[in-house]
């Protein structure tokens, strides 16, 4: 019998290869990044350690041909039981002295590329009445700071797109479920590639294992829930945060702000 299949966006790195890892015991996987050896080589192993069909399409999402071609592909697959939009990447500065590129790349991967890939997968699961789509937004969905304006705006749309799905799809009696997850600061490539000390933002304590994260995010789909946020500590910050004044949240967010305006000196 054909295995359901699972797409997952930003599969080369962090909780992309952590997804595909825990998915592949059950799932053929389709495997969608920029890094294509690296996906040559998770596919590779995978399916000779689970027997499951793991094929790669290297794209860039935020190009609009790769795009329309990850879509396409998504479109023609039957057996789509899974869509896990991952890819994202995050940048330090000020809004108006960081690269205008650099903002509209966010936008188009974190916005454009989530709302195009989960309508054709919607598009599809609905009318079979099966299926699940998992967007990873933030704990940054909650909480604004300076030097990561538009990961913060952008990440609270994947949250609030989520929720709205999450109210259609109830309101027509659908069984498809739709899922934001909310990790906190998590061990991955993100914070290497922004250079950026880890001791310096966070105490170990708030690190999570990406291994933590997805157990949570696949554990919780079972039941139809749609924000997770992974660990306590992040649960009771969110919680805290959910029911404060927006006087007293704002200038809670400024005062951690004027720390590290920029998050260069981190």
């Amino acid at each position: 019998m054909a295995r359901p299949l699972a797409v997952i966006t930003g599969a080369s790195a962090g909780l992309g290869v952590v997804f595909a890892r825990k998915l592949a015991p059950d799932y053929d996987l389709l495997l969608i990044a920029r890094r294509k050896e690296r996906m040559e080589s998770l596919a590779a192993g995978l399916s000779a350690q689970y027997g499951c069909s793991a094929s790669i399409l290297p794209s860039d999402l935020t190009s609009e041909a790769d795009l329309a071609a990850v879509a396409e592909r998504i479109a023609a697959e039957p057996r789509l039981a899974l869509l896990v939009n991952n890819a994202g990447f995050g940048a330090r500065g000020l809004f108006w002295e960081s690269p205008l590129e650099t903002q509209q790349q966010m936008h188009s991967l974190h916005v454009l590329a989530t709302l195009r890939l989960t309508h054709v997968a919607l598009a599809s699961m609905v009318p079979r009445n099966t299926g699940a789509v998992i967007n990873v937004a933030s704990v940054a969905a909650f909480w604004q700071r300076s030097g990561s304006v538009s990961y913060g705006a952008t990440k609270a749309w994947i949250a609030t797109f989520t929720e709205g799905l999450w109210l259609e799809l109830k309101s027509i009696g659908s069984a498809v479920r739709v899922q934001a997850l909310c990790p906190g600061f998590t061990y991955t490539e993100f914070h290497d590639t922004l250079m950026i000390d880890r001791k310096k933002i966070a105490p170990s304590s708030m690190w999570l294992a990406p291994e933590l994260v997805v157990d949570e995010s696949l554990k919780a789909l079972g039941s139809g829930k749609l924000f997770v946020v992974p660990g306590w500590r992040y649960r009771a910050l969110v919680g805290l945060i959910s029911v404060l004044p927006i006087w007293l949240r704002l200038a809670l967010e400024a005062a951690g702000s004027a720390k590290n305006p920029r998050w260069n000196d981190l």
